[in-house]
């Protein structure tokens, strides 16, 4: 490791709102895509592996699309294409900043993308690459969080880290409730039971048989990625014991 880096491979989900958190109002905010991006490149030069699994809710989500009549299938592969979208963004932002990234996705692109292929994926990684995973799992119904989970084991990742505009996992929404609590530690059992709205139940029920944990935290907090990788406490933890 170059500077120390305590988790030599993690698989960061980004939520596809997350490049919309700007003052622009545009779906993809530069300026957001550009901080992102450069805390990317610290984190990465910590010596730490980073893949990437990106949403498109910024664009696209197939819900909603199924929910006001759309054919779900065809809702969930617009979706997928949004992340595509997501994702050549960060691409050019991460290459921006210094930092070689590749761009691999479920769904076969070849003008713009990789095809996903796990050996080459890890490959990728060792030779110091960012790996960006896109169009989810390349299945309908299948959330981009179930897609992180999959990519997640499939690296061999030490931690699924799920990044969010939070500071973790409250036992209540804190949007709605002022007295909600942040919840620093919970077992994946509780997590499923109390039905935390933070992540897919199918992406937690993958990590909690395949013993992955997962670390929520808030991504617009400075630094947040990077205390992460270093092994510092920050958000919540989610793992087989509380």
């Amino acid at each position: 490791m170059t500077n120390g880096a305590k988790l030599t491979r993690v698989l960061l989900k980004l939520s596809g709102e997350v490049l919309a958190s700007g003052p622009s109002g545009k779906s993809i905010d530069p300026e957001m895509l550009k901080a992102i991006s450069e805390e990317l490149a610290e984190v990465h030069a910590s010596g730490c592996q980073i893949g990437i699994v990106i949403g498109g809710g910024n664009i696209f989500r197939g819900l909603k699309g199924s929910a006001s009549g759309m054919d779900r299938t065809a809702a969930d592969h617009m979706g997928m294409l949004a992340t595509v979208i997501n994702g050549i963004a960060l691409q050019d932002g991460l290459e921006k900043a210094g930092v070689d990234t590749r761009l691999m996705s479920a769904l076969e692109i070849k003008a713009v993308c990789e095809p996903y292929i796990r050996r080459r994926a890890v490959r990728h990684l060792e030779k110091g690459r960012v790996v960006i995973f896109v169009a989810g799992t390349g299945n309908p119904y299948f959330s981009t969080d179930t897609a992180a989970a999959l990519r997640a084991m499939e690296i061999r990742a030490s931690v699924l880290c799920k990044a969010t505009k939070v500071l973790g996992i409250y036992d209540k929404d804190p949007v709605l409730h002022d007295d909600a609590k942040m919840v620093p530690r919970l077992t994946y059992d509780q997590f499923l039971m109390e039905r935390v709205g933070v992540m897919d139940a199918t992406a937690v029920a993958l990590c909690r048989d395949n013993d992955l944990p997962i670390r929520v935290f808030k991504l617009t907090e400075p630094g947040n990625i990077k205390r992460v990788v270093m092994g510092e406490d920050v958000g919540s933890l989610v793992t087989a014991g509380s």
